[in-house]
């Protein structure tokens, strides 16, 4: 018996390994202009596979990334993107499915990437996102791309900007993209999307629900969710509050005036009145010009963000006694952090010109 089990268990293990060796065999032949000839012919598995391409960490992987999104850039940029955000709970994941099947109804493609929280220990997703968007998820028409948010500030991941343009390549014509949600800076998502929409609990405030002022400034749609039963009275009543609150905030630079709206899953009249302001939001940001110059804007931005990261990638390179005496001085009040900085910098200086 025991002889059995042992048997069972190599035998398991060979099978295993041979899985193995034939992942990394078929991954190794998906070349970058393979995946590109899949991808914009609307291959989900090839773009799957490209979404996971450009979130390796792996040198060779992220030279193959960089060059499949180069030859994806003339198929990119016909979108519109959404970011969605709001506090774990609010309902932001039923408001996507229902979104997104009216949005396909109407002849749309839609690709959502939802930044899932992370786990500390693992930087692993928590949440499954089809599990929780069963009917989005099986249309043809939608990709639902959950992606760990790890440790990047403001619960944005990592490749999202580099994901959205795969997706664009794709046809996906709608973009939606579903932060964490948790109180951090959005700021991140503000500068890769077009319309930012915010999702808020009917009579719940501000410091209950873990929204900073300056979210409520970037939104362009409010939603008070749940708007349904014996909850509609009460979220009447919260929209009138944001409505009212609204108009002491700062005019945004698109020059539009900020909607809030009610929600509920089970209305499907509500969810067709969230597509017509974002139809009329569209509309209006095209008609004015701001879509394209802020679209020009985030490309700036993203392109100032990635020589920060590239310069944290490098000081990570540094010498790591220098790095830990440089630290232990500043704890023993010997130097000030600021003059720890610039010794690390002028550092960095050294390894680049001595290259």
């Amino acid at each position: 018996m025991y002889f059995c089990l042992i048997q069972h268990y190599f035998m398991r293990e060979e099978v295993f390994q041979n899985w193995l060796h034939n992942r990394k065999k078929h991954k190794e032949s998906l070349t970058a202009e393979i995946l590109f000839e899949k991808i914009i012919s609307g291959d989900r598995n090839a773009l799957s596979a490209g979404i996971t391409l450009i979130e390796s960490l792996q040198s060779t992987d992220q030279t193959k990334a960089a060059k499949l999104i180069e030859m994806c850039m003339p198929y990119t940029g016909k979108s519109f993107r959404i970011g969605i955000t709001g506090i774990p709970g609010v309902g932001k994941s039923t408001f996507i499915e229902s979104f997104g099947k009216v949005c396909i109804d109407s002849g749309k493609k839609v690709a959502v990437l939802s930044i899932d929280p992370s786990s500390d220990k693992t930087n692993g997703s928590i949440l499954g996102d089809k599990t929780r968007m069963v009917l989005l998820s099986t249309s043809e028409n939608a990709f639902i791309r959950p992606t760990s948010s790890g440790n990047t500030f403001g619960g944005v991941a990592r490749a999202t900007r580099e994901a959205i343009m795969l997706c664009e390549a794709a046809g996906y014509d709608l973009i939606l993209i579903e932060t964490v949600g948790v109180g951090q800076s959005e700021t991140s998502v503000n500068a890769m999307v077009d319309l930012f929409l915010l999702l808020m609990l009917s009579g719940a405030g501000d410091e209950l629900q873990g929204i900073k002022r300056g979210i409520m400034e970037l939104a362009d749609v409010v939603l008070i969710t749940k708007a349904d039963r014996n909850n509609i009275e009460l979220a009447k009543r919260t929209k009138q509050i944001y409505s009212q609150a609204l108009h002491y905030f700062p005019t945004s630079e698109n020059d539009w005036m900020t909607r809030v709206l009610t929600y509920s899953c089970e209305d499907i009249l509500s969810v067709k009145d969230v597509q017509s302001v974002v139809l009329e939001f569209e509309r209006f940001v095209k008609h004015n010009n701001y879509f394209e110059s802020n679209r020009h804007k985030q490309q700036i931005y993203w392109m100032r963000e990635t020589i920060k990261q590239l310069f944290e990638s490098d000081v990570r390179k540094i010498d790591k006694s220098l790095v830990s005496s440089t630290e232990k001085s500043i704890l023993n009040g010997e130097i000030s952090p600021f003059k720890g900085a610039e010794i690390i910098y002028n550092e960095l200086i050294k390894k680049y010109n001595g290259n």
